[in-house]
């Protein structure tokens, strides 16, 4: 009887909670401006601090939170996107398409200037910037599809374009909550940490909310994982390619899949003896197939795109996106910090051709030393590589670690759940907090990363010192 009373009270406390997470989510989606940096940050937090209290006092009772995730994403579902202006962009190269043009052909500035049929062409124009407008599109082939079916929503505003933007977001974080609970469990790993995920206020706002299409390649990659583990790998190829198609970061781990195969013994189909000889000679063989697989449905997505000016333009574009801008960086920073101090220059063209070379170093240091053969094994090397890749970028923006809070259900790493709470101090960077001139200020830079590097240092290098 007293087990009961127990239940009923963290059920109440529970749904307390979960109220207190509607008003405040309300608040952030209609009643916040991005320069309003107080509200953001106690928002924020009390966000987080009720997500942490849902999943203590809920007992793990899954349907309250499947409900309570789903209906934080639906409360923002009118709102226009306060903290990024990209959507504007991903309407305009959608009405581009839907206009009968190759969106990577074009820039928003040429279009303007030569006149367009585009619906609300100038409002999208306005609202996208100068520095998207004035470079051709870098979102691939299947993003861009995804723009299309946004546009497709009746109503023919810039509203309805969100809305079915952000259902298709939605619709992408119910599946990596499906894949993602079915593979933990096949995993035999707590399959409620899948709410670490899905009921983290950061994946919320910078997914729903702000309109950002990493939810979807997540759920494209949680749901190859969940076939690579269930032997599918055909399959898996394939989706982890519409993963690439959406964004292109995945890319890099393509070589940690190297020791998936080839350190993984398979059967003889004849005898169903398991001979390691064979067993070698056939994990190459079906890591070639991976490769080629991933590779022909990355060149059917890119096909219909396909000219000798795209591939000038994309891959101009992709470089400008990699190689000359700055934002929320960390080693890079300390970097250039030390090349100002010796030469009084910005030295960006020699730092950004040395840290790519260490970023390959790490990745391919993963991929032949690390045996990654389990989904567990393989998940730690993918987050260590990407948080790696993430300290030597030179541009952080907060929704690109989405994807290290993802992977880091299937390890014991927590560190990206903290930065996920501490990303949103990048947001007062945006702002200018503290600086006369509104650029960074890189004293809020580095209260960031102290504590991110912190928080990774422990777990990845002293805590395992301590158990051995």
């Amino acid at each position: 009887m007293l087990g009961l009373s127990n239940i009923l009270k963290h059920k109440k406390t529970t749904i307390a909670y979960i109220l207190i997470s509607c008003i405040l989510y309300l608040w952030f989606a209609y009643n916040l401006q991005r320069t309003e940096a107080l509200k953001l940050i106690l928002l924020y937090v009390a966000l987080f601090v009720c997500a942490s209290q849902i999943i203590k006092t809920s007992g793990f009772y899954f349907r309250i939170l499947v409900i309570a995730a789903i209906l934080f994403r639906l409360l923002f579902l009118f709102a226009i996107p306060n903290l990024s202006q990209d959507f504007y962009r991903f309407i305009w190269d959608g009405q581009m398409l839907l206009e009968g043009f190759n969106p990577y052909l074009y820039t928003p500035d040429q279009v303007i200037q030569w006149g367009t049929s585009i619906p609300l062409a100038n409002e999208l124009y306005s609202g996208m910037g100068s520095l998207s407008s004035s470079h051709f599109t870098n979102y691939p082939p299947l993003n861009q599809i995804c723009f299309v079916l946004g546009n497709l929503f009746p109503g023919k505003s810039i509203l309805s374009s969100v809305i079915g933007m952000r259902l298709i977001i939605i619709a992408a974080d119910l599946g990596t909550l499906y894949f993602g609970k079915k593979l933990l469990e096949r995993l035999k790993l707590p399959s409620n940490r899948i709410f670490w995920y899905i009921l983290n206020p950061f994946i919320i706002i910078e997914l729903t909310g702000n309109l950002h299409f990493e939810g979807v390649m997540i759920f494209f990659l949680v749901w190859s994982l969940y076939l690579l583990h269930s032997k599918k790998w055909k399959s898996a190829a394939v989706l982890l390619a519409c993963s690439i198609s959406i964004k292109l970061i995945p890319l890099m781990l393509l070589p940690l899949f190297l020791r998936w195969f080839t350190s993984t013994k398979f059967s003889n189909q004849n005898d169903n003896i398991l001979i390691q000889v064979k067993g070698d000679k056939l994990g190459i063989t079906k890591l070639i197939s991976f490769y080629s697989i991933i590779g022909v449905t990355l060149l059917l997505f890119f096909l219909p795109f396909f000219s000798m000016k795209f591939i000038d333009n994309y891959s101009e574009t992709v470089g400008l996106w990699f190689g000359n801008f700055e934002f929320n960086a960390s080693i890079y920073y300390l970097i250039r910090a030390i090349g100002y101090s010796i030469t009084g220059y910005n030295e960006i063209a020699i730092i950004t051709k040395i840290l790519p070379v260490v970023s390959v170093l790490i990745i391919l240091g993963f991929s032949l030393f690390k045996k990654n053969n389990s989904i567990p094994k393989l998940a730690s090397s993918i987050l260590l590589v990407f948080t790696l890749y993430l300290f030597l970028s030179t541009t952080v923006h907060p929704w690109y670690i989405t994807t290290l809070v993802m992977i880091c259900v299937f390890t014991n790493y927590k560190y990206p759940l903290i930065w996920s709470l501490i990303i949103i101090v990048s947001y007062l960077s945006y702002l200018g907090i503290g600086t006369a001139d509104k650029s960074e200020n890189l004293w809020v830079i580095a209260l960031e990363y102290s504590i991110v590097f912190s928080a990774f240092i422990w777990e990845v290098i002293l805590k395992k010192k301590i158990k051995i």
